[in-house]
């Protein structure tokens, strides 16, 4: 058994995807992309309160997922703007265009799409 240190996987990653990406890249992409789905399927909400609640909730399941609490998991490893979308009431709208991209899932191309309509 060879060990292997986060350099080591930084270096894999670097090196397969020819972009100067890490696995802390990797672990917000995924995450910004469970929570835009998990806020989808909470779905429509009736008041801000409900919204923010939505929110923890979507947190919660992706910091589940990835093994964080759920404060470091919306400070690090989830995008703002996909949980301004959500409580702007526009999420939804967003992910609900059919949305394709090269190399990405149909979730992946939503979400990417959202952030690139927020600007830099």
């Amino acid at each position: 058994m060879v060990d292997s240190d986060s350099e080591d996987v930084n270096g894999y990653i670097q090196e397969a995807s020819g972009g100067d990406f890490t696995a802390k890249d990797i672990r917000t992409w995924s995450g910004t992309v469970l929570a835009a789905w998990a806020l989808q399927e909470l779905g429509e909400f009736s008041s801000k309160t409900q919204a923010r609640r939505q929110v923890v909730e979507a947190v919660k399941s992706v910091s589940t997922e990835l093994g964080n609490t759920p404060a470091v998991c919306r400070r690090c490893y989830v995008h703002p703007e996909v949980l301004d979308a959500h409580l702007g009431g526009t999420l939804g709208e967003v992910l609900g265009k059919k949305t394709a991209r090269a190399g990405l899932t149909p979730h992946e191309a939503a979400v990417l799409a959202l952030l690139e309509s927020t600007g830099p």
